[in-house]
C-alpha cells in the first residue's frame, strides 16, 4: 500500500500545481479536492483507501471502521459558512473526516466526527443545506468533531 500511495502522491503533486495555475488562471477551481483529501487523509492516518465508488465511505482505519473523508480548500481570504460536501445517513459509514487544505491544496488540519455527532447535527432543525442536502459549513464541522492532524 505505501508503494501506492507513493505513486498517488507524485500524480496528485502534478495535479495539484496544475490546479493551482487554473485557479490562478481562470478564477475557477480544477476539482481534485476530494482525491487530494482522500490522499491526504490516508497518508498522514495510515489509513487505507478503498477501491473507487464505494458507497458510503472511502477508506478504513486500523479498526476496521469505515471513513468517510470530505475536503474543503479554505483560502485566506475565504467566506465563512463554507460547506462541505454531501453527507449521506443512508450509507455505510461509521465517522467522517474533513481535510481542511490551503490554497496551494496541501493540508492544514484534519478533524473526525463520529456518526452519532454527525446525524444529530444534519438533523437538527432549521436548516434546508443540513436537512435536505445533508451538508454542513466547514465551521459547524469543527465544532462537533475533534482535530486528529496535527495532533
Amino acid at each position: 500500500m505505501t508503494k501506492r500511495l507513493d505513486e498517488i502522491g507524485k500524480v496528485l503533486n502534478t495535479a495539484r500545481r496544475a490546479a493551482v495555475k487554473y485557479k490562478k488562471l481562470t478564477g475557477k477551481p480544477l476539482g481534485i479536492t476530494g482525491e487530494v483529501a482522500e490522499y491526504e487523509a490516508a497518508r498522514l492516518l495510515g489509513l487505507t483507501l478503498t477501491e473507487a465508488r464505494q458507497p458510503g465511505f472511502d477508506a478504513w482505519d486500523k479498526n476496521k471502521k469505515r471513513i468517510q473523508i470530505k475536503g474543503r480548500v479554505i483560502g485566506p481570504n475565504a467566506k465563512p459558512g463554507q460547506r462541505i460536501g454531501t453527507i449521506k445517513l443512508n450509507k455505510p459509514w461509521d465517522s467522517v473526516m474533513l481535510v481542511l487544505l490551503d490554497e496551494k491544496i496541501r493540508p492544514t488540519e484534519i478533524y473526525k466526527a463520529g456518526r452519532k455527532a454527525v446525524t444529530t447535527a444534519l438533523t437538527k432543525p432549521g436548516s434546508k443545506a443540513r436537512n435536505e442536502r445533508g451538508q454542513l459549513s466547514a465551521s459547524q464541522f469543527k465544532s462537533i468533531g475533534r482535530r486528529v492532524w496535527p495532533e
